[in-house]
């Protein structure tokens, strides 16, 4: 899919959705990853690299784009 630049997000590779601390690759998206609702719920949490995403207590990566990554 494609990075967004709306809600929180401004460009930034990963999204964490801050009600569930799950961390979504926008490189790597997935249909079932469902950014625009995290987007359209304000839960949307921005982040460059992944291990400042888990550095922040968004440890829960995403099972559809970012399964390889398990932390």
């Amino acid at each position: 899919m494609e990075r967004r630049y709306r809600g929180n997000m401004n460009g930034e590779r990963y999204c964490a959705n801050a009600s569930s601390n799950e961390v979504h690759d926008l490189d790597n998206e997935q249909a079932n990853c469902q950014i625009d609702e995290i987007i359209d719920a304000g839960h949307d949490r921005p982040f460059y690299t992944l291990a400042v995403a888990h550095a922040a207590g968004c440890d829960k990566n995403c099972d559809w784009c970012l399964r390889a990554f398990r932390p």
